[in-house]
């Protein structure tokens, strides 16, 4: 693999394990398409390090379990600027 992929690989993972950021907010933040980040973090993660790609699965299996919440947050934020303007 080449080895600025696998700089790229570590560099995300060390950022969504410090920040716990989501796949978006992750890609948006290198600059680099959400299909990218994921490739990267579910399956040349676990080629390079093993640790690393536990940790991940765990940050993102609890944005799977809160994903509804963070949702009908971001609908009401939305709602509520919307009858700010009216």
């Amino acid at each position: 693999m080449d080895q600025n992929i696998v700089k790229r690989v570590k560099d995300v993972a060390d950022y969504i394990i410090d920040t716990k950021s989501t796949i978006r907010e992750t890609a948006h933040c290198y600059g680099i398409s959400k299909s990218t980040v994921h490739k990267d973090l579910k399956e040349r993660l676990l080629e390079i390090d093993k640790n690393r790609y536990d940790e991940i699965q765990r940050i993102f299996q609890n944005h799977i379990e809160i994903r509804h919440i963070r949702g009908g947050e971001s609908t009401k934020k939305k709602y509520s600027k919307q009858k700010q303007r009216t």
